[in-house]
């Protein structure tokens, strides 16, 4: 598939079959995907897979997390519901990032492993894995930052979940960017 057709057609997906993924493709796929630009070469990424009982322990956080503060059916029912939605992800890969003191190099940084991101998004979908990056209150709670490792000095960028697709969403329209572009001569 060639690269302007990958970027088009690339979704993010949310609902995955009940099929594994193999963690040495994803960390091949990351190896690769961790070509990009990156100013002073700093490389300040790091990543952990979670499969297994540690994504049955995310999923049971998420339960609890979404049921908090609500009783009886309700409570039940947002717990089934962030339960189900995790516990269906065939793999999650947590992407962390080393926070420098310098605003102007944690900025570069953070830019740099969002593209790693992206990247890993779109080799992915070459080979018909599909993927969403999530953030949220959630991510923000200490039980997660505990269960997930994430290191002092380290800042959460995102929870890649990812797996085969088993549905595809429609491709939502984009801007006219002929709008957002200047020419100035």
């Amino acid at each position: 598939m060639d690269i302007e057709t990958l970027i088009k057609e690339r979704r993010s997906v949310s609902l995955f079959e009940d099929k594994p993924v193999s963690i040495d493709e994803v960390k091949a796929m990351l190896k690769t995907s961790a070509w990009v630009p990156n100013h002073k070469m700093t490389q300040p990424w790091r990543f952990t897979i979670i499969t297994g009982e540690t994504k049955a322990q995310l999923a049971h956080m998420a339960g609890e997390f979404m049921s908090r503060g609500k009783t009886g059916e309700e409570k039940d029912r947002a717990y089934n519901k962030a339960h189900a939605a995790f516990s269906q992800v065939p793999m999650h890969v947590m992407v962390f990032m080393e926070e420098s003191h310098d605003l102007k190099r944690r900025q570069e940084d953070y830019a740099s492993t969002s593209l790693i991101i992206h990247n890993l998004s779109l080799i992915g979908w070459e080979k018909g894995i599909g993927m969403i990056w999530k953030t949220g209150p959630l991510t923000d709670t200490e039980p997660f930052r505990q269960l997930i490792g994430i290191q002092p000095g380290e800042k959460f960028v995102g929870m890649i979940q990812l797996g085969y697709p088993k549905k595809v969403p429609r491709a939502m329209p984009r801007i006219d960017l002929d709008e957002r572009i200047t020419e100035l001569n």
